[in-house]
């Protein structure tokens, strides 16, 4: 059995550990130079603040709703991050960190329940992060029990394993909610019919293999329990590093944006050297 551990609402938790008086109330965090909104509390989701919105057209909205806004501090999520991973790394026996806020875990198959509680609890004990635990028998059927576990349950956790209730949950879920469908995919199969997870595993493999390639093929092997990815413990070496940032307001002045690329170069330098690379080429880019 497969666990998908996810920290909830990421940025903003790791502001609120520091900030326990801001509980329940809302919270953004700002991209570098408080450009566009990159993490939302629950509560600022509640107000209808989006994701990726510039941050100038609510200001009258943050105004309004006292809404507390943040500053990036990479620096503060990282480690956060770190000390996140370090607990799932006792826990389990073999761990593939998907991104800075989420991680496979390789768990036994025992009391499945009382595994994810426990480690909900001691992560939330231990570092103040919320995280949501889903479990099952492949990777893409424990990102759907993990989108259960944070949306529909109040523990937190949620165990997708018998055979009727994943076919209820696939009845549920539109093509577009499936890790690994984009919206380009999904968009397709809706021009065929095909409007959730349950009419897309009921289709002929070869026509699924034509219009979604292999890779689509394999989703829905995982989504019918036939595992195809195994946790992955190997960092990957990036092929292509991007450090981009949007600015708050339009800016022409030259001096601020040569300040700017400078500070991008010296951080997209820092992840070369971090992964041991070279450049073959550099490009530079403003909009």
């Amino acid at each position: 059995m497969i666990a998908l551990v996810d920290c909830n609402n990421f940025y903003a938790s790791c502001e609120r550990v520091f900030r326990p008086d801001l509980k329940e109330k809302p919270i953004v965090v700002l991209s570098n130079n408080d450009g566009c909104v990159i993490a939302r509390s629950n509560e600022a989701k509640a107000i209808g603040i989006k994701m990726g919105e510039p941050a100038y057209k609510r200001r009258e909205d943050f105004k309004k709703h006292k809404v507390n806004i943040f500053s990036t501090n990479f620096p503060l999520y990282g480690d956060m991050s770190n000390r996140v991973m370090s607990i799932l790394r006792k826990n389990s026996k073999d761990i593939e960190i998907y991104s800075i806020d989420e991680a496979f875990l390789d768990c036994q198959d025992g009391n499945l329940k009382k595994y994810g509680i426990d480690i909900k609890k001691k992560v939330m004990q231990w570092t103040g992060i919320p995280v949501c635990v889903g479990i099952a028998e492949t990777k893409v059927l424990a990102k759907l029990a993990n989108h259960i576990a944070k949306k529909h349950t109040k523990s937190g956790t949620f165990i997708l394993k018998e055979k009727q209730n994943i076919l209820d949950v696939l009845k549920k879920t539109n093509v577009g909610e499936i890790w690994g469908i984009g919206s380009r995919s999904a968009k397709l199969l809706n021009s065929y019919g095909i409007y959730n997870a349950f009419e897309l595993i009921s289709l002929d493999e070869s026509w699924i293999k034509r219009k979604l390639s292999i890779v689509g093929l394999r989703i829905v092997h995982e989504l019918k329990g036939i595992k195809c990815f195994d946790l992955d413990n190997k960092k990957q070496i990036k092929k292509n590093i991007c450090t981009s940032r949007s600015f708050g307001t339009p800016t022409s002045d030259y001096n601020r944006l040569s300040q700017a690329i400078s500070t991008f170069a010296v951080r997209c330098s820092e992840k070369l050297r971090k992964q041991q690379s070279s450049a073959s080429a550099i490009k530079i880019f403003i909009y």
